[in-house]
């Protein structure tokens, strides 16, 4: 199950699990669209995987699944 991470890892800016600007790999490293589409050029610093489009739990599951609240940031993997 995706853990919904609740932060990008470049920039920081919030990612509710509800967001349609989270962008994550097959590893679920997790950005916001804009560094997603800018800075990283669609790929993920850390495995080099594709950014695509964080998938959203309704929130009937979010009640039963959370999403996680640890949040990732890691900017130095980020630089432009």
């Amino acid at each position: 199950m995706l853990e919904m991470r609740p932060n990008c890892e470049c920039c920081n800016c919030d990612l509710p699990a509800g967001s349609s600007a989270a962008r994550i790999c097959s590893f679920e490293c997790t950005f916001c669209a804009t560094c997603a589409s800018g800075r990283l050029a669609g790929r993920c610093p850390n495995c080099g995987g594709e950014l695509l489009p964080r998938p959203r739990r309704t929130e009937e599951k979010l009640q039963k699944f959370p999403a996680a609240t640890t949040r990732i940031f890691k900017p130095e993997g980020c630089q432009e």
